[in-house]
């Protein structure tokens, strides 16, 4: 069943971006191609939307913790 989820769902987003169509629903329809080249896309490449998210993650952590570094200098004691 798995090696039939690929081009089921490319069936489905096509199928619907067509009803969206004949509806003249053009957002819809422009949506639904959208999903379909984000699904050939991930497909193809294996980038998905939730590897650039964790990398996007990652990078603002990493900002935080070099942000924080300086200020765990004690404060200035002065006389």
């Amino acid at each position: 069943m798995d090696g039939y989820m690929y081009p089921l769902s490319l069936a489905v987003v096509a199928l619907m971006a067509f009803t969206f169509y004949q509806n003249n629903s053009f957002k819809m329809m422009l949506l639904m191609l959208g999903i379909g080249v984000y699904i050939i896309y991930s497909h193809e490449t294996g980038y998905t939307a939730t590897d650039y998210k964790n990398e996007v993650i990652e990078s603002i952590d990493k900002s935080a913790k070099e942000f924080v570094k300086p200020m765990e200098k004690p404060a200035f004691q002065g006389k």
